[in-house]
């Protein structure tokens, strides 16, 4: 059996406070809130999703914002950076914007690209690199012109225990293709315009561990519930135990860890977003499934309020 995905469905982080999420990834990275819920299995966190307007695969980034939790350690058996894609001419527009939020960046290089590396305010690491790929934006806020905005996800860079078990899921399973080597990482490439380009950092990485500021889990894109099922087969045919599907209202996904230890999900790009709001009103409005519904209430008492808002520039 033959598959390949098209690349990133979605990446999703522990972060703290649910209002200092949403003021980067909204106020100063310029995404739309697309859907505010809670975590299905611990309903007593949030659970955000920001990306382009309709909330397309290839564009989503999701939190579990929990202010008690403890901090985590970026490293082997994570994403250790998530890459966006802007649009080519804009890397002077993002340097001078999160200067003028004093938020510290590197200029970097990998693989003959440059990137401008920065942390959120948890300390997630976050990439920008100019693209050529990928259908813009057509979400303004806060700012950030249409022609400047972030499209989606360039890729990710990932960090394992075991970069040969590792490379050989990307390439054998999830079925990219080795595009290229340099710099410590050997790079992939997958079938889409969008969350394509995977970066393997080429020698082993110490443990990680989970908590607030880093990435739980990286969601690679299945077309439909179909090959979906398709997949599941493929991962188990690997040596893999995949999760049963499971039901997560705007996607379904199983999960399973590879040798690396990141954890890994496939996504179906289908229904999307506009399940159960209207597209122009996405991330309005705490969105429950039916089976939480009767416990909306006490949910919505025990969840601190925030807002989607734009963000002062300090002066001085």
């Amino acid at each position: 059996m033959t598959l390949q995905t098209s690349g990133i469905h979605h990446i999703t982080a522990f972060v703290g406070d649910a209002q200092r999420n949403a003021d980067f990834y909204a106020g100063i990275l310029g995404l739309r809130l697309v859907k505010k819920t809670i975590n299905f299995d611990a309903p007593e966190v949030y659970h955000l999703y920001f990306g382009n307007e309709q909330g397309a695969p290839g564009t989503i980034i999701t939190f579990f914002p929990w202010s008690t939790g403890r901090k985590g350690r970026i490293g082997g058996g994570q994403v250790g950076v998530t890459t966006y894609a802007i649009p080519v001419g804009s890397l002077d527009f993002w340097e001078q914007r999160l200067a003028t939020y004093r938020i510290p960046v590197t200029e970097v290089s990998r693989i003959s690209e440059s990137y401008l590396s920065f942390a959120d305010y948890d300390g997630l690491r976050i990439e920008l690199v100019e693209r050529e790929e990928g259908a813009p934006s057509t979400w303004s806020f806060a700012g950030v012109p249409v022609e400047h905005a972030i499209k989606g996800f360039g890729g990710a860079v990932l960090y394992s225990t075991n970069p040969l078990k590792t490379a050989d899921t990307l390439g054998h399973t999830l079925g990219m293709v080795r595009i290229a080597e340099g710099d410590g990482y050997i790079r992939y490439r997958s079938t889409g315009n969008i969350g394509n380009i995977i970066d393997l950092k080429a020698t082993p990485v110490p443990q990680g561990a989970g908590g607030t500021g880093t990435v739980h889990h990286i969601a690679w894109r299945a077309i439909d519930d179909s090959e979906q099922l398709e997949w599941g087969i493929l991962v188990q045919s690997h040596g893999y135990q995949p999760t049963p599907v499971q039901d997560r209202q705007y996607f379904n996904a199983i999960y399973f860890r590879e040798e690396g230890g990141i954890l890994f999900e496939i996504a179906t790009d289908p229904p999307g977003f506009a399940n159960d709001e209207e597209p122009d009103a996405l991330g309005l409005k705490l969105m429950l499934p039916s089976w939480f519904e009767p416990h909306r209430a006490a949910i919505e008492e025990n969840l601190s309020p925030f807002q989607i808002r734009e963000i002062e520039v300090k002066q001085g």
